[in-house]
């Protein structure tokens, strides 16, 4: 049924996003409106003997996962009203953890988002400036990155930023051409998309440096010397500046971003492992990013994240289980000056840390071994220009059934394996496991530290098949 209302709603919102006011989150009234507005969140507390009008505090509220939560209940159940007419699409998650799920939202959804890309191009690559060509190379469809990212970028523009959006998605040849094309025109060109995909797209092209390129890039975590690496490949002038990471979640779209500030801090960090390791409680490098409370807010559970956001299905205390922490503001730059690192100015907002999920993780002698670790190892200079960064990890069995780790690499374009070359990269990984990872280190005996390095051509369509989003693991 036509809703004659809700134009108007719609109207309002998006005014208040395009004057620069954001829609405000406060966790409790939240709560109580879902308890008395969506049906499924209703029955939840019930089943949990929570009276609404009881709750003082948010620590009274029970989590809510997939598991508890989201499969129990119909999907319509779990929006505003029990019904999907409040919905102006439906996003899908990648799956990674088992069957995908369908996140429905609607355009006054994308205010929050476009809030964070705006943090970037704006403070990051001073967007409000410099004519812009965003190129978005995620994955269009379905998937929540390819049309959020698009969305959000269109917002920017309406809003009044010099912003172009062209949306070729993972196709790299229709993505070199737009940039050829497309490019001279615009002061700066930002390229969208996952990490690895990104840097295949900068290895295939040529003649960056005329294009000012600027990358937001999400869904995985990359180091400091990957951020190095395609920086000089793509010509890309300040890599703090011009390479921003962002935390996002089909569940709830964009929940942080990188700035400046968190940048500046990680890269500091990244060469500080004495101080890094006590402050994340652990020897790998996380994403590092700052977050607003009145968008998104967060919970440390016991090492890992919940969070909750308003929406079309609203997430309360939602337990999403990526591995991380939070750290105020001013503890961040206190511990920065306290060992004599000066961060600089930023934002005044709260960072969150996150390491991923913990599925994620190959255990070899009683030792996790994280992708992040084998990243590092391929990108050591001797080895960076001759593998495209995509690898398959996993623990597997000789023929005498003795475990060993397995490391499936993948050849950059035109690279020929041979033994030599899969004994040089088994060796480099080899040693930044071993430097980063003390669980490695000790658990592991030397005889088997080296991993079994397999090399496949680009484009495997086995291990690295185009145009899906890349998994690092295997059972």
């Amino acid at each position: 049924m036509f809703d004659s209302e809700r134009g108007a709603r719609t109207s309002a919102g998006m005014r208040d996003f395009y004057v620069g006011q954001g829609p405000g989150l406060d966790p409790l009234t939240l709560f109580r409106r879902m308890a008395a507005d969506v049906p499924a969140y209703a029955a939840f507390l019930a089943e949990n003997g929570i009276q609404a009008e009881a709750v003082r505090s948010l620590s009274e509220i029970p989590l809510t996962t997939k598991i508890n939560y989201h499969s129990p209940y119909g999907l319509e159940h779990r929006c505003w009203h029990g019904s999907l007419n409040g919905c102006d699409m439906v996003a899908v998650s990648s799956g990674s953890s088992g069957r995908p799920t369908v996140w429905p939202r609607s355009v006054l959804d994308e205010r929050a988002v476009a809030a964070r890309f705006e943090q970037v191009f704006a403070g990051g690559f001073q967007a409000a400036t410099r004519s812009t060509l965003a190129v978005v190379c995620f994955a269009l469809g379905n998937w929540v990155g390819g049309m959020y990212t698009t969305a959000a970028c269109r917002h920017l523009a309406a809003k009044g930023y010099p912003i172009t959006v062209a949306a070729p998605g993972n196709d790299i040849a229709e993505i070199l051409r737009v940039v050829s094309e497309l490019g001279p025109l615009f002061d700066q060109v930002v390229l969208l998309g996952y990490p690895p995909f990104v840097k295949n797209v900068i290895d295939a092209g040529s003649g960056w440096e005329a294009y000012r390129i600027k990358l937001v890039l999400a869904g995985e975590v990359f180091s400091e010397a990957w951020r190095d690496l395609v920086s000089a490949r793509a010509a890309i002038a300040d890599p703090v500046t011009d390479v921003a990471s962002l935390y996002g979640t089909a569940d709830a779209g964009v929940l942080g971003n990188e700035t400046p500030l968190s940048a500046r801090i990680r890269r500091f960090l990244a060469d500080q492992p004495a101080i890094a390791t006590p402050l994340f409680g652990d020897a790998r490098l996380p994403t590092l990013v700052q977050y607003d409370p009145a968008s998104r807010f967060f919970e440390d559970v016991d090492g890992t994240l919940a969070f909750t956001a308003d929406g079309a299905l609203p997430l309360m205390r939602y337990h999403i289980a990526d591995e991380g922490g939070l750290i105020s503001h001013s503890s961040m730059l206190d511990l920065c000056r306290a060992h004599g690192f000066d961060p600089g100015e930023g934002p005044d907002l709260p960072f969150v840390y996150v390491f991923g999920r913990s599925l994620f993780t190959v255990s070899f002698f009683g030792a996790n071994v994280y992708p992040e670790n084998v990243t590092v190892g391929l990108e050591r200079p001797h080895v960076a220009g001759l593998v495209t960064g995509k690898f398959v990890v996993s623990s597997v069995e000789d023929a005498d059934r003795d475990r060993r780790l397995s490391v499936v690499v993948e050849l950059a374009p035109g690279v020929e394996g041979s033994p030599s070359l899969a004994a040089t990269i088994g060796e480099s990984i080899r040693a930044e496991l071993v430097r980063l990872n003390s669980e490695f280190a000790h658990y592991v005996p030397p005889d088997y530290q080296v991993p079994l390095v397999t090399l496949r051509p680009a484009g495997d369509p086995e291990h690295f098949p185009p145009g899906v989003k890349h998994r690092y693991t295997r059972a």
